[in-house]
């Protein structure tokens, strides 16, 4: 491909997807403790739960680094792309494209970044997206618009079981947390323009469930989607999911993707969590 794509690891893209698509995957950091680990190659989801639900052991994520991306960079040019297209966790949430463009800045206009303005497969569609315009063989620019238009056609919505991982980890205030504690209710997240949002509440983690699938069938309009759900130690949340939106949305539903999150979302989000991400498909020509 004239144009390769590099994604980061809180894409959560299914292994399946990465390999059809030759995406490139740049891992953030998780801290446990003070120990770093490579999200998706040396510490896991199970470590970032085991250690949020213990109490006794610190969790925080970091950014990669800019020469970690151009590292990234410099190899796949020098494998015989002609340009990248980089897409990414938001900037609201992460510096993770600040350091990306800050890579990119020293390659010229070979490499563009994309904010994906979300998480999970909110960046992942998008990615995904740009790898199928560049295995067309389109050029840069096109690959970088195929990705920017799916961002524009993806919406995340989250529920939690508390936001006090997101408020100690500085991604809500503390206002919101309160808001969101307060007897006992249970919070539904979105990400408008990137920002992670309070969009609803409930009562319950069932109420929480039925809620997403309501407002993922609104996202979804009148046109084909495809869905991501994503889960953290709640794969029954997930399989609820799934069942409830595939009887909802019928012959419009095409593709669908169920995984649990991974460490760096763990730590901030912490385990309860059930995501679902809508892509609307765009039309078909002709």
């Amino acid at each position: 491909m004239p144009v390769a794509v590099v994604t980061d690891s809180t894409a959560y893209l299914p292994a399946e997807l990465l390999a059809v698509h030759r995406l490139t995957v740049v891992p953030l950091t998780v801290v446990l403790n003070g120990a770093e680990g490579l999200e998706g190659v040396e510490t896991f989801p199970g470590d970032a739960t085991r250690a949020l639900r213990s109490r006794r052991v610190s969790v925080s994520t970091s950014r990669p680094a800019p020469e970690q991306f151009a590292r990234t960079y410099r190899r796949l040019l020098d494998e015989g792309a002609e340009g990248v297209v980089s897409v990414h966790l938001s900037a609201e949430l992460s510096g993770t494209v600040a350091a990306a463009r800050l890579a990119a800045a020293d390659l010229g206009d070979r490499v563009t970044v994309v904010d994906s303005r979300s998480c999970g497969m909110g960046i992942g569609f998008p990615a995904v997206a740009a790898a199928e315009a560049a295995a067309t063989g389109a050029d840069l620019p096109a690959v970088r618009a195929a990705a920017r238009g799916a961002v524009a056609r993806t919406t995340t919505f989250f529920y939690l079981d508390t936001l006090e991982f997101l408020r100690r980890g500085g991604r809500i205030n503390a206002a919101e947390a309160l808001l969101g504690t307060a007897l006992s209710v249970k919070p539904i997240m979105y990400m408008p323009d990137g920002a992670i949002v309070l969009r609803d509440k409930v009562r319950t983690a069932s109420r929480g469930v039925a809620r997403l699938v309501d407002l993922a069938v609104e996202a979804s309009g009148d046109v084909d989607v495809d869905l991501a759900l994503h889960h953290l130690a709640a794969p029954q949340r997930a399989e609820a999911l799934r069942e409830a939106l595939a009887a909802r949305l019928g012959a419009r539903l095409r593709d669908t993707y169920v995984s649990e999150a991974g460490a760096v979302v763990a730590a901030h989000a912490g385990p309860g969590l059930a995501c679902v991400v809508v892509h609307r498909r765009p039309p078909v020509a002709g």
